[in-house]
């Protein structure tokens, strides 16, 4: 009805309502859209290349640049010449245009180079989509609490920049609280969806083959430096609720990876041993715990020696590993038993035991050195306890920074450096008891772990990688020996930071000199945990516990899809009765328009239901032409108020003023 005008040609009402082009941007919303920006390409910056990030940095300073000197925008040439160069780049570096990386990669470009050439309100609506977009990436890299509240902050300012491009006169605090509101009026329908929606097992963000790199976390092989470079790590590598008290330290041997086959610098697990359940030959004590593991792309879980009853979906092998049918390629929770106490390996085949005796032909000096321990000895229990007190008395060293070792590694090491890791100790002593025609393997995983007083739980971090030996002893199975405790007893009963010698590298977080900034990591990790625990964690068998809670045993989904619809619907009526009945009392720009259109029905000109005010102003001037100038005025100010970009105590207060200086005479 707008329009209506522009059909009659008057010369008392000229038209008020053209067609006309996007209009162009006002600096404060270019603002509104280079914070938004910015915000956006925040979280990308260690996801993408170096040259991108350092493009795009130039990019919106130079964008920046253009708004602060009131500057002319980069002609058209030019950013075309720019948009191909960026996206050769990205085909260089990635080989080809298509998966997550490259995708990401490409929209990070265009969305900078469309920061230069924006001038009119449809370029700031094509940046804000692209921002929105992009939000939803950063949840293909990582799904932490930190992500999520920098994503949040960004939803508010995007949303708010999108309110701007209507009511750019209205204050940046007007923006704020609309978008602020609107993320408010949304929650519930999130809430609603996000509990009651049928979970699929696993992300929804997973993506194949580019998802998964960049995980860290041990490997089937070991090799000197191998786990003291995990061990400068401060990254969480699982957490553990245990049922009942923390065990002492010396019993949290987390077992990962087995060992067995040397190349003379290598150990590697080979081929997996049978996957099956071993005989049941624990004993002892049965501990109860839950482990929260992080992704890292590999078969393996971590489990107290000695695991007795694997979780739902894995296996214990052989060689009394737990290991997933699948790759963990996202977060995990499980349950597990273990009995520390336990003889395992009490029935090994005499195949398996000669697999552990096998060695390569070098570092002859070892090997001497352990036949003439097993031949002064006379038994396997002595051998081991003269390799141990060897390592005691010969002043060997645990450092996190060995020294390079050549051919012939474990010869150099217990003859010449005798300084090295868990991996140098547990290397060499293995390799000195097969020598010694005593079979025995390399066990890595990790080692004690660190209780979080703020929620209880037990955090073991990439810094507690470890690596140990097992013999085995015709009477006892096979049976944990830790050389490195023979060294270092400290790493065992204390940490690896009191293990170290002083002023050797350590994850800035383990340090025993930043208690206060302990504690603080101690909050964010509890307030963290909950994060995965319910959030990220909330997969099926979460969601029934939760339904089951709500007293829905056995939920029907059909049933579920139709609550989850009337909820919705209720929700939905609800805001919008509210957002009428504040509308309505809360809006005092149509109470005074609708006080005058009181005023002029009293002599016979009532609007009518279908009329606009153009349409409105322009009949009642027809018929009263002395009341055209000032209802003229009044109607283009009514218009700015309540369609247009105008706002403000003033002009309303201006409007309310000039209806009531309007005199209107009876005829």
């Amino acid at each position: 009805m707008a329009h209506d005008s522009c059909r009659i040609a008057l010369k008392h009402w000229p038209c008020m309502a053209t067609k006309r082009e996007s209009p162009t941007l006002a600096r404060s919303q270019e603002l509104w859209l280079l914070i938004s920006a910015l915000l956006t390409l925040i979280p990308d910056v260690e996801h993408v290349p170096a040259w991108l990030t350092t493009a795009v940095a130039v990019a919106i300073a130079w964008r920046v640049s253009i708004w602060w000197r009131r500057a002319a925008l980069p002609p058209r040439w030019l950013l075309s010449v720019l948009v191909a160069a960026g996206s050769a780049g990205v085909f260089l570096t990635y080989r080809h245009f298509f998966g997550k990386d490259p995708g990401i990669a490409l929209l990070i470009l265009f969305l900078a180079l469309k920061l230069l050439e924006m001038r009119q309100v449809r370029d700031g609506l094509a940046v804000i989509f692209l921002c929105y977009f992009l939000l939803l990436t950063h949840f293909l890299n990582a799904q932490g609490l930190d992500i999520a509240g920098l994503s949040l902050a960004a939803l508010v300012v995007i949303t708010a920049a999108l309110a701007s491009l209507g009511h750019a006169a209205q204050p940046v605090v007007a923006h704020l609280r609309l978008s602020a509101l609107m993320l408010a009026q949304a929650a519930p329908f999130m809430l609603v969806l996000f509990l009651l929606f049928p979970r699929v097992q696993g992300p929804l963000w997973g993506m194949p083959a580019d998802a998964y790199s960049g995980m860290s976390g041990l490997s089937d092989n070991m090799s000197p430096g191998s786990i003291s470079n995990l061990s400068l790590s401060g990254e969480i590598a699982f957490r553990v609720r245990f049922d009942g008290e923390v065990p002492p330290k010396y019993l949290l041997y987390w077992r990962g990876p087995v060992l067995r086959l040397f190349d003379g610098r290598t150990w590697r697990s080979g081929a997996q041993m049978e996957k099956v359940s071993p005989p049941d030959t624990a004993t002892g004590e049965t501990v109860r715990y839950a482990v929260t593991i992080e992704p890292h792309n590999k078969h393996w879980l971590f489990a107290l020696e000695m695991p007795v009853a694997p979780p739902t979906g894995a296996i214990v092998s052989r060689e009394y590993q737990v290991l997933s049918k699948t790759p963990v390629r996202s977060r995990l929770r499980y349950e597990m038993q273990s009995r520390p106490d336990s003889l395992p390996g009490m029935d090994e085949s005499e195949a398996s035991l000669r697999n552990n005796l096998n060695l390569p032909a070098n570092n002859p000096r070892t090997r001497a050195l352990a036949e003439q321990w097993q031949h002064e000895a006379g038994d396997p229990e002595a051998t081991i306890r003269r390799m141990l007190d060897h390592f005691r008395k010969e002043n060997y060293f645990y450092t996190l920074t060995p020294p390079l070792l050549g051919e012939n590694s474990i010869d150099q090491f217990m003859f010449e450096t005798r300084r090295g890791f868990c991996e140098h100790y547990a290397s060499a002593f293995v390799f000195a008891m097969r020598a010694a025609g005593i079979p025995a393997r390399v066990v890595t995983g990790y080692q004690g772990g660190e209780r979080n007083p703020v929620d209880g739980y037990l955090i073991v971090r990439q810094s507690d990688a470890h690596a140990w030996a097992e013999v085995w002893l015709e009477s006892k199975g096979w049976v944990r020996v830790d050389p490195t405790a023979a060294v270092a007893p400290n790493r065992i009963e204390a940490g690896l930071a009191s293990a170290v010698p002083a002023g050797e590298p350590l994850p800035f977080l383990v340090r025993s000199d930043l208690s206060w900034l302990r504690q603080l990591r101690f909050r964010w990790e509890a307030v963290t945990n909950t994060w995965n625990q319910w959030v990220l964690g909330y997969d099926p068998v979460r969601q029934r516990e939760v339904l089951a809670r709500l007293g829905m045993r056995e939920p029907d989904w059909k049933a579920m899809t139709a609550a989850m619809a009337v909820l919705c619907g209720l929700l939905l009526l609800g805001l919008t009765v509210w957002a009428l009945h504040k509308r309505v009392r809360t809006d005092p720009t149509v109470r005074d328009w609708n006080n005058l259109s009181r005023k002029l029905s009293r002599i016979g000109l009532a609007r009518q239901d279908w009329e606009g005010p153009a349409d409105y102003a322009q009949r009642v001037a027809l018929a009263r032409p002395e009341l055209s100038g000032p209802l003229r005025a009044i109607t283009e100010l009514y218009i700015d108020l309540r369609y247009g970009k105008l706002s403000g105590k003033m002009p309303r207060q201006k409007l309310r003023e000039m209806i009531a200086e309007l005199k209107i005479a009876k005829v």
